[in-house]
């Protein structure tokens, strides 16, 4: 569901972290942890409150969609899909999706395309959806991206997920450049 300033205001009542305070101490935690258990699970959560448009400015503020850039360049796999679904679920935002662009996320969610796990693949396929436009398509509408999300959606026999996600956005970007 999402949050407004009243909603917020009765779920922390009179003497409760507001959310900006609250997703700064998760940052916190996140940057000074060195366990990976912590990080993955600090990352869920951050990338849960990416989906609500009432977190996308403390999201900016905080610097979360960096974070989210960074997870997407470690080797821990759980990372990468919580910092790849983080950025799927914030850039359906302009402001969120400009920053990712600016950070030079693309390339790094275009890699995400080969993971071995199946939401990390989802999660990239649903951020280039949001993120292509006129600035950027040249990026990411490279032959070797393009073919890559028409075998996805050939695939409809592995995943269903992938090949109506891949359709969409082969519908969205590339069919209607081509009309």
């Amino acid at each position: 569901m999402f949050t407004n300033d009243q909603r917020q205001e009765e779920r922390t009542g009179k003497y409760g972290s507001s959310r900006l305070q609250y997703l700064q101490e998760l940052v916190s935690q996140f940057q000074n942890s060195t366990d990976e258990e912590t990080k993955e699970k600090i990352a869920a959560n951050l990338a849960n409150f990416a989906y609500d448009p009432y977190n996308y400015k403390f999201l900016r503020q905080l610097n979360v969609l960096e974070l989210f850039l960074d997870c997407i360049t470690e080797p821990n796999e759980k990372l990468v899909e919580f910092g790849v679904g983080g950025i799927c679920n914030s850039c359906v935002d302009p402001a969120n999706a400009a920053i990712v662009t600016q950070c030079g996320g693309i390339p790094l969610i275009i890699q995400c395309l080969s993971s071995p796990v199946k939401n990390t693949v989802n999660y990239a396929l649903g951020a280039l959806y949001y993120l292509c436009n006129a600035s950027n398509k040249e990026e990411i509408l490279k032959a070797e991206v393009v073919d890559v999300i028409k075998r996805y959606a050939a695939a409809e026999v592995v995943s269903v997920s992938f090949s109506n996600l891949a359709k969409a956005f082969l519908d969205k970007h590339v069919r209607a450049s081509e009309s």
